[in-house]
């Protein structure tokens, strides 16, 4: 089975940052593209930033780009999401999914397992 940690979350003001982590167990990690999404209105989840399984592409959400950075270390089995100039519109719990394989995918459906989440909360 496998498990997915975030942490990082927190609060912070606008125009501030944060860095998350997802740490994943299994020795398989580098096989599979990695997503962080968020909870948006009318939507299951809304795709914030993905990274395929060697790091080479990374994908992002209009309102994200720019301002956050996904990478990944295949060494430490762990995604990162850097988020500067955060602004109060991006307060939301924050949840990273593994791939089902290493394409990546924007959709929540193309990932088979989920963290618990890590909450962001930016303060005007």
């Amino acid at each position: 089975q496998v498990q997915l940690v975030e942490s990082g979350g927190g609060l912070v003001q606008a125009g501030g940052s944060l860095r998350l982590s997802c740490a994943a167990s299994g020795r398989t990690f580098s096989s599979y593209a990695m997503g962080w999404f968020r909870p948006a209105p009318g939507k299951e989840r809304e795709f914030v930033a993905a990274i395929d399984w060697s790091g080479g592409s990374t994908y992002y959400a209009d309102s994200v780009k720019g301002r956050f950075t996904i990478s990944r270390d295949n060494a430490l089995n762990t995604v990162f999401l850097q988020m500067n100039s955060l602004k109060p519109e991006d307060t939301a719990v924050y949840y990273c999914g593994r791939g089902h394989t290493i394409v990546v995918v924007t959709t929540p459906g193309g990932y088979a397992y989920w963290g618990q989440g890590t909450q962001v909360t930016v303060s005007s």
